[in-house]
């Protein structure tokens, strides 16, 4: 699956998630890119919403929080040059549909939010945009996952379809991870598997990357004491994000390639290393080679073990000292 430039089968696609975490304040958005893509980031990522549009006013005190964390139309528009100017990807959250008509034009991308995989009118809209989407499954278990896979493939975006591995708290508590649901989902469903993280630390996502996912989203702030907002304290800040980016591209490089292959540093080792076939004792020219003279010595310069048949019962052409390897040629 591609995102714009990126091939998730080549590169794991390490996410920014700023959320709300500029709390409504646009410069603090924009030097929140800025510190993502210093942090070497490939993509960003924000929340679009209309408050009345998603939270009722029957809870006022959340109601009022988040009519505060809105940006404009325009201020997103705004973010997303910015993004593409620093040569990240940009993606967001549609919370109603009237954002996710706005975003369109804009993401590479669609992020569906745990709380609304079973939003099914939301989900039927991405699906039909022709862009890819990525789709949260905290609040989810394998069941509801595979159904929202059906549903998405007969709405003819199969192929453009990601999950994250997502445990929908805030803090995750470590217990409850379970990065191993990551492999039996890419089993099971056949598409990209990614982790959108809650826990406190980068571990999980390093770990989470190292047992297959193909996405990591983790909450990013400027700083984890920005504000008694709960999600500041589970995310990264520019220094810890770094350290989940340059981690991850470690995983990557040491997990390298489905095969098992001679590595070129290898190469250098493999005389040094293997077997010949040698004399267990000094063996005199004339003498009729049986199973017990032989042993197996480094380095590999004569026979390699699994050739004693082609030495036994032949006779020595030569003398032969104690631990010399035996060639084929050394015998009639």
């Amino acid at each position: 699956m591609r995102i714009a430039t990126h091939d998730l089968a080549e590169k794991i696609f390490v996410v920014a998630e700023i959320g709300n975490n500029h709390e409504g304040n646009f410069e603090v958005a924009c030097r929140m890119v800025d510190a993502a893509a210093d942090a070497g980031v490939d993509a960003v990522k924000f929340q679009t919403f209309q408050t009345q549009l998603f939270t009722s006013r029957a809870d006022p005190a959340r109601f009022e929080r988040l009519s505060k964390f809105e940006l404009s139309h325009d201020q997103f528009a705004q973010l997303e040059r910015r993004v593409r100017g620093r040569g990240l990807i940009f993606l967001s959250t549609p919370l109603d549909l009237v954002s996710a008509r706005f975003l369109e034009p804009l993401v590479d991308v669609f992020k569906v939010a745990s709380g609304d995989n079973d939003f099914w009118p939301l989900i039927a809209q991405i699906c039909a945009t022709g862009k890819p989407l990525i789709i949260s499954t905290g609040l989810a278990d394998l069941a509801h996952v595979a159904r929202v896979t059906d549903f998405v493939r007969a709405a003819g975006a199969g192929d453009r379809l990601a999950f994250l591995h997502c445990v929908c708290a805030y803090p995750a508590p470590p217990g409850e991870v379970n990065l191993r649901a990551i492999p039996r989902m890419a089993a099971e469903l056949g598409v990209p598997i990614g982790w959108s993280d809650h826990t406190l630390g980068p571990d999980a996502c390093l770990a989470a990357a190292a047992i297959g996912a193909r996405i990591i989203e983790k909450h990013f702030t400027l700083d984890k004491n920005f504000s008694s907002f709960r999600d500041h304290q589970l995310s990264a800040d520019p220094a810890e994000m770094r350290l989940i980016v340059d981690g991850v591209r470690r995983v990557e490089q040491l997990l390298g390639v489905p095969e098992k292959r001679v590595q070129p540093s290898e190469e250098a080792n493999q005389r040094a290393a293997r077997r010949s076939i040698a004399a267990a004792a000094p063996l005199a020219r004339g003498h009729r080679i049986r199973a017990e003279d032989l042993i197996w010595v480094r380095p590999a310069i004569a026979l390699p073990p699994g050739n004693e048949s082609r030495l036994i019962g032949r006779v020595l052409g030569r003398d032969v000292a104690a631990g010399e390897a035996i060639a084929e040629r050394d015998v009639d």
